[in-house]
């Protein structure tokens, strides 16, 4: 069987990325224009059309160029003249420029919303590549198409792999940087260090949360040269040595950041980040930090050509402020903008397939019971044995600290708004797992050895039926232990659950429901209800008096803030619906209740 998979290896990875291509066409196809998008697909068209960044700064611009690149083969109306351009404040400007692109524009909605999702499934498609080129550089080529399975077969991977968002692409750009400064650490030559600096650079433009591989990046520095076999120079003259070579990656990486911001913003007047920074941090903020962000930002704006950097500083500084301030977030029956220490650690448990929760569970058991051994059997030889272990298998160390510095720094922060924040360590999680576990069978002996494979592909089975009947609810996919992609709701909402996709479904539904006239709708996301629902809805929101007889389509995540946020009373919120079931359920994100005179009674 190993030798069969392993001789046609390639037709292999061709099946398996080709159904995942399949389903996220169809997916991008299907699913609704999500919350995000309705930012990043006009900003991304701006950039490469008007080389003006006032949209959306608070990301940077590769990911947004790449996907409005096919958008320029079709030339789609975009109208500078409205006030999303010329007159809304940096915050409204991003969303209004959306609505205004996409509904009210004489454009194709649809074909825009396709078309900008393709370059992100592309990406995905390259990503598993490159993850099984990785683990087949480090545990063989089996041991490369089993981390290739778990990550084209993660319901989480396919639920996010077609939305014009920064996750998939911050997950895939980080896996890249880090591989090439693993090729620099070990052999520093120019070629290595070249393409360290070009890939740390590119991360830094898909998303400012890649400033998490910095630590993780100078801890190899530091560690490796004191670890690695040197004949004839001193450890302390190596180690001065890669940290020139660091200081000169960093450089590149400067470079890099510079020109992709340049391309982006070259058209934008200077006065325009100081507007859009006014908007955020108030000039009469009396905090220090604001301060002095906003003298920072100001004095590296006022030389035109550094203004570029300027840019990429100010969108730094406005993520921390993001985090800081946290976001209103549904958990478990309760409702805070302070963030929940457990939030991340629950979620990936209950959203995670339960064979890929099996094999990370086996996989740190083994890493775990090894370290014990060694300490317990030879506990004079620990530091010799770390030694030996950091210059042979420094990959691994590596992917582990960057998995724990991004873990513990999502954990702690206030920003729970869904699983996908965790993809950037999802790639080194399969990486890992893959070589841990097959690691562990190579060294079985030959009987036990057949009982594990065969155990790996029974999990492994399960897993490929599991995502394929769960299709098409990736996005909002949850596993057996919290009921389901249909109650996951109930747990936790936002991007984990609802982030307005299933419009497109509620369209459907009441064509296939001519009974109902019209329907009172709340719906969670930036999708325009007129384009797709015409004159058969009615607004609605849970503040709405007085409750009437009729049909209601509720989006999930507001349903459930408006039964658990306790600083609404009762007459504004939907505590009535509490312990009422829905009629329908719609994809997995609208609720559809029909609500007799009686029950109004």
């Amino acid at each position: 069987m190993k030798k069969i998979l392993e001789k046609n290896y390639k037709i292999v990875i061709a099946l398996i990325l080709g159904f995942m291509a399949i389903v996220s066409f169809l997916n991008a196809a299907n699913d609704s224009l999500i919350y995000d998008e309705d930012a990043h697909i006009p900003a991304g068209y701006s950039y490469l059309t008007r080389h003006d960044i006032r949209l959306n700064p608070e990301h940077p611009p590769l990911l947004k160029d790449l996907s409005a690149l096919p958008l320029l083969f079709i030339k789609p109306n975009f109208d500078i003249t409205q006030d999303f351009w010329t007159k809304d404040n940096a915050d409204d400007s991003q969303w209004n420029a959306g609505k205004n692109f996409l509904f009210r524009s004489s454009n194709d909605p649809d074909a825009i919303i396709f078309l900008s999702r393709l370059p992100i499934i592309l990406l995905s498609l390259l990503l598993g590549i490159f993850i099984f080129k990785w683990t087949r550089e480090l545990a063989g080529i089996t041991a490369g198409i089993f981390a290739l399975v778990l990550y084209a077969f993660d319901p989480n991977i396919l639920g996010h792999n077609h939305f014009v968002t920064t996750d998939l692409g911050i997950a895939a750009f980080i896996t890249f940087a880090l591989y090439y400064f693993l090729r620099f650490i070990k052999e520093p030559i120019g070629k290595n260090i070249f393409l360290a600096g070009l890939f740390l650079g590119l991360v830094q433009l898909v998303k400012f949360s890649s400033v998490l591989l910095f630590p993780v990046f100078g801890l190899l520095i530091i560690v490796y040269p004191l670890v690695k076999l040197h004949r004839e120079k001193s450890k302390f003259k190596v180690l001065a040595g890669y940290i020139w070579k660091g200081l000169a990656i960093f450089g590149i990486s400067v470079i890099v950041v510079w020109i992709g911001y340049f391309a982006n913003a070259y058209a934008m007047p200077q006065t325009k980040l100081v507007e859009i920074m006014d908007h955020y941090m108030k000039p009469d903020d009396p905090r220090p930090l604001t301060v002095h962000t906003r003298e920072v930002i100001i004095s590296i704006n006022k030389y035109p050509a550094f203004a570029p950097l300027a840019d990429y500083v100010f969108g730094v500084a406005r993520v921390f402020q993001r985090v800081g301030g946290g976001n209103i977030t549904y958990f478990i029956g309760e409702i805070s903008n302070k963030g929940f220490l457990s939030y991340f650690p629950v979620v990936f448990i209950l959203k995670e397939p339960l064979p890929t929760l099996f094999f990370l569970f086996f996989a740190v058991s083994i890493g775990l019971f090894g370290i014990i051994s060694a300490s317990f059997s030879e506990p004079k030889k620990i530091l010799r044995n770390l030694i030996h272990y950091l210059r042979v298998n420094i990959a691994e160390f590596a992917m582990l600290t960057f998995i724990f510095v991004y873990s513990a720094t999502s954990i702690t922060g206030r920003l729970n708004i869904g699983l996908r924040h965790l993809l950037p360590i999802f790639p080194f999680i399969y990486i890992l797992i893959a070589v841990s576990v097959f690691r562990f069978i190579r060294r079985r002996h030959n009987q036990s050895k057949h009982i594990f494979n065969l155990a790996a592909l029974a999990l492994v089975t399960f897993l490929i039926v599991e995502t394929v009947s769960a299709y098409p609810y990736y996005m909002s996919y949850f596993n057996q232990s919290a009921g389901g992609p249909k109650n996951g709701y109930r747990i936790v909402t936002d991007s984990n659950a609802d982030w307005g996709q299933d419009l497109k479904r509620l369209e459907a539904f009441l064509k296939d429901h001519p009974e109902i006239e019209k329907i009172k709708v709340d719906y969670f996301g930036m999708t325009d209800l007129d384009y797709y629902l015409s004159n058969r809805y009615e607004k609605w929101w849970s503040a709405k008096r007085p409750i009437e007889p009729g049909w209601y389509a509720i989006s999930a995540l507001f349903l459930q803030e408006g039964i658990y946020d306790q600083t609404k009373k009762d007459d504004a919120s939907y505590r009535w619906l509490k312990n009422r079931r829905p009629d329908y359920q719609v994809g997995t994100s609208i609720l559809v209740y029909h609500i007799t005179p009686q029950e109004i009674r």
